[in-house]
């Protein structure tokens, strides 16, 4: 499948990104596979072999709108994302951002709220260097309008 076209108009520290799911499709990766890896202990037995796709519904914290979420990435959000170890100093910059927007909802953020989060807001611009290019890691992109 042909990788999306991004805009022509560059992202800027304001731009919102999120993880577009299809960029999963379109490399062949399955996106449960990595959001199992952010499961907490706990959570990681658990879940062992389970492979229900049934998606639960969320409540968005600052909007009340209820949205259909798969259930790992549930849990993720209230409760794996919340433990110490989540966002640590060890993780790489793109999977951090990964973290941030998942246990967000993967509500669009632009690169200066995403470095606020990750308690770096003076590593915005280099976020914006490797967030704005051509090439998408772990899907994260611009947010369409």
């Amino acid at each position: 499948m042909p990788q999306k076209p991004h805009s022509i108009v560059k992202p800027t520290l304001d731009t919102p990104f999120h993880i577009d799911f299809s960029w999963w499709q379109e490399h062949d990766r399955d996106w449960r596979v990595y959001l199992r890896t952010l499961l907490c202990e706990e959570h990681r037995k658990q879940f062992e072999g389970w492979d229900d796709e049934t998606p639960v519904d969320w409540v968005d914290p600052e909007t009340a709108e209820v949205r259909p979420v798969d259930g790992l990435q549930f849990v993720v959000m209230t409760h794996c994302s919340q433990q110490p170890g989540f966002l640590t100093a060890g993780v790489p910059m793109v999977d951090s951002v990964f973290r941030v927007l998942i246990a967000n909802g993967n509500r669009p953020m632009s690169v200066a709220e995403i470095a606020e989060h990750l308690g770096k807001p003076l590593q915005a611009r280099t976020l914006l260097r490797t967030l704005g290019r051509r090439r998408s890691y772990l899907g994260i992109r611009p947010a369409e309008k």
